[in-house]
């Protein structure tokens, strides 16, 4: 019965894994394919949105006066970050440090956007940042588990050999 269990929670972890994989490859497909995202402008409208809109407080000179400066390379480091990691979590290598990874990119996604304001209730810092926060608790649990462990391509390779 037990073992019925883990191999219930063991596929359930992959299907989270899978499915957070391809949105990643979903994200990272636009910003790849084109140049729009990384030559276009359109990181920096996202930054300037950002700072609009409603940064952390402490985001506010990261993105000012690290961030727009470098805007480009971010840009590509981020396009192609979103693709490693979609790769990384469909294929089921290098899962966990995949995750750690995605799971810095996501909070830091969630301080330089999600600021609800100085006088928000508490709850309403976690309402507001319900995008970021869901990928980042996905991250944590696949750093923190086995989330390779059924339909990667370790586990494939080692079902095939006798």
């Amino acid at each position: 019965m037990r073992s019925m269990i883990a191999d219930r929670n063991t596929r359930a972890l992959a299907i989270l894994r899978i499915s957070v994989g391809l949105l990643f490859l979903i994200f990272a497909q636009y910003k790849v394919c084109g140049s729009q995202f990384t030559r276009g402008g359109g990181f920096q409208f996202w930054i300037n949105r950002f700072l609009t809109e409603g940064a952390y407080p402490f985001m506010v000179p990261v993105l000012q006066k690290f961030v727009l400066p470098h805007a480009t390379r971010i840009a590509f480091l981020v396009a192609y970050g979103e693709l490693v990691i979609g790769l990384a979590l469909l294929t089921g290598i290098l899962v966990r440090p995949a995750s750690i990874c995605g799971a810095i990119y996501m909070l830091t996604l969630l301080f330089s956007a999600n600021y609800p304001g100085l006088h928000a209730a508490f709850w309403q810092y976690f309402g507001a940042s319900l995008s970021h926060s869901v990928f980042a608790l996905c991250f944590v649990t696949f750093t923190v588990g086995r989330a390779e462990q059924v339909w990667s391509v370790r586990s494939l390779r080692a079902r095939q050999r006798p």
